[in-house]
């Protein structure tokens, strides 16, 4: 895992991107490691960051989002080792919430249960996609602003 961050840190903000994408996903992965090196050790403009790896968390969730749509609750909860109970809290939060529920997808390990359950129940995807934009946007913004704090 090191050597895939060494690598995705040498190309910037195509590399943020790329992390972002694949921590977004179902694939375990941490953008942060990435985002923190780029901003503590580079002169990586932090809004550039920060809109990089929000576009390839984005993608990465709505890449979740649309493999809900292909599935069915029980087969995913399966795949991703979920217990019954917790497909079944996210399932009722869905059904109350919609769309809106896409802000939560920043969440760590939940936020990939909440794409595909929002794909799952068929949310709409325009709504999904500005609310977990928000949501994205504000965490690696507050990221951001940690690591320059610290590291300066």
């Amino acid at each position: 895992m090191e050597a895939l961050n060494e690598f995705l840190i040498q190309y910037g903000y195509v590399g943020m991107c790329i992390a972002a994408f694949l921590a977004g996903s179902f694939v375990p992965f941490n953008s942060e490691v990435v985002m923190g090196a780029l901003l503590a050790t580079s002169t990586m403009n932090p809004l550039l960051t920060v809109i990089w790896g929000t576009v390839g968390n984005v993608g990465g969730a709505m890449f979740n989002y649309y493999i809900g749509r292909l599935g069915n609750a029980e087969t995913i909860a399966k795949h991703i080792h979920l217990k019954q109970s917790g497909v079944e809290r996210v399932n009722y939060l869905v059904r109350r919430f919609g769309g809106l529920m896409g802000f939560f997808t920043f969440l760590p390990a939940i936020g990939t249960v909440i794409c595909l359950v929002l794909g799952v129940m068929r949310a709409n995807p325009f709504i999904v996609l500005i609310t977990s934009t928000i949501g994205k946007f504000i965490r690696y913004a507050i990221l951001a602003y940690l690591v320059i704090s610290i590291a300066h």
